[in-house]
């Protein structure tokens, strides 16, 4: 489940229109929300408040294994849709599978004139969040310099003293900045970083090959209606999956370590139905799918995953881990199940009556049909070093819960590696 802070910051990217699936460390997103899921360990409480559309708080306390928690406010220029726990869509809360929307070329804000004067501002948010009782204070802040261009300073604060004595001897300093800077013109997603701590320097591309989309072409899984013709859709040529190519790679070197890194990725992810909604999901001709693969030529990894949507509500992911230089290797298999309820509802009437839904028949045939509104998700994922982990995400009453177990299959003294139970609930106004 989504902590509150990213909740808010996603939302904060789709009201300024920011593509954030379009960077190069987004790249193995969709197979890592099936594989990668993490597992609450202990007892987690978190409550957070939305006093307005631009200011939010949020407070966590973990209860088990050790007693600490933390005090968050964001502040956003843009004013966000920020929903309350009871009625938030779970997809939003929920790092899922999905098809990458067709990348497009950002816009800005509209100008504001007064007098002959602009008098708009750019778009900002700022997050801080301290922990307690260790002291560690968190920050970030994110501002778009153009329509094109946003700009990132995340820092980490931890007074010594918090620190283990074994640290402060070796000299570790959890303190760091990092200043980032990301380009995004839509075919192009180019992103530079620096690092403080350690003199990092990284940049990484990302390149989209086809044609662009715009905003008003993006998919929207709520959406209903005749599908629409994507715009970089080709005639049919035969069989074989129809998508969508990016590729990239990343280059960073460190001066204080002296050392350097790359890598290598691609993916191909088919294009999204425009138009049909993901509850009318009935197996289109080629199901929606995302292979990724990564190679890191210095550390000799090389990674492959393939997932898809077998069904509406069943997603599966595999992933092959490999080193060239030591031959160690992993296989990792995932599953992700959308659990749904049954709730009467009655069809809104399209032209003669009829609806735009695919169910448009059945709608004709009686005066009211069942929906189906979405209650939770299952993740489960096991590997052959013997790892398995289910989580199970959803909504009681007025709170979102995730409960998680992580289990060692080749320990016998302790097969149950973690346990965790995580509550939140937000209000807004």
């Amino acid at each position: 489940m989504h902590p509150f802070a990213p909740y808010v910051l996603h939302s904060y990217y789709r009201a300024t229109g920011w593509n954030e699936d379009n960077l190069y460390s987004n790249l193995t997103r969709s197979s890592n929300a099936i594989l990668d899921f993490s597992v609450p360990r202990g007892l987690h409480l978190s409550v957070s408040k939305s006093p307005n559309a631009f200011f939010n708080t949020s407070y966590t306390m973990n209860a088990l294994p050790s007693l600490n928690g933390s005090v968050g406010y964001i502040f956003s220029s843009r004013e966000l849709d920020i929903k309350n726990s009871s009625d938030v869509h779970l997809k939003d809360m929920v790092e899922h599978f999905r098809v990458y929307a067709q990348p497009r070329r950002p816009e800005g804000q509209d100008e504001v004139w007064l007098a002959g004067e602009r008098v708009d501002t750019r778009d900002y948010l700022l997050y801080g969040r301290l922990y307690l009782p260790t002291g560690r204070l968190d920050a970030l802040y994110s501002t778009r310099l153009s329509p094109t261009v946003q700009g990132l300073v995340a820092a980490i604060s931890e007074p010594p003293s918090s620190l283990a004595t074994e640290g402060r001897t070796r000299g570790d300093n959890v303190s760091n900045m990092m200043f980032s800077l990301q380009h995004d013109i839509g075919k192009w997603c180019t992103e530079y970083t620096w690092s403080a701590d350690d003199g990092m320097w990284g940049v990484r591309v990302l390149h989209n090959f086809g044609r662009l989309g715009s905003p008003a072409e993006l998919p929207d899984e709520s959406a209903t209606g005749p599908r629409l013709k994507r715009v970089d859709e080709e005639e049919a040529t035969g069989g074989g999956l129809k998508g969508r190519v990016s590729a990239g790679g990343e280059v960073y070197v460190s001066a204080k370590e002296k050392s350097a890194g790359v890598s290598l990725g691609v993916r191909f992810t088919t294009l999204p139905e425009t138009g049909l909604s993901s509850q009318t999901f009935r197996g289109p001709a080629q199901p929606p799918t995302t292979i990724t693969g990564l190679f890191n030529p210095m550390m000799g990894h090389l990674s492959a995953a393939y997932a898809a949507r077998v069904s509406r509500d069943l997603s599966l992911c595999s992933r092959f881990n490999f080193n060239v230089y030591s031959y160690d290797s992993e296989w990792t298999v995932g599953a992700e199940w959308w659990m749904r309820r049954s709730v009467p509802q009655f069809p809104s009437q399209g032209e003669h009556g009829r609806t735009n839904s695919v169910h448009s028949e059945k709608w004709d045939q009686q005066p009211s049909a069942t929906a189906t509104d979405m209650r939770g998700v299952v993740k489960a994922r096991m590997s052959t070093k013997n790892n398995v982990a289910l989580l199970w995400e959803g909504r009681l009453k007025q709170m979102l819960v995730s409960l998680g177990v992580i289990s060692d299959l080749s320990s016998r003294s302790k097969p149950i590696t973690a346990i965790g139970l995580e509550l939140s609930y937000f209000s807004t106004g």
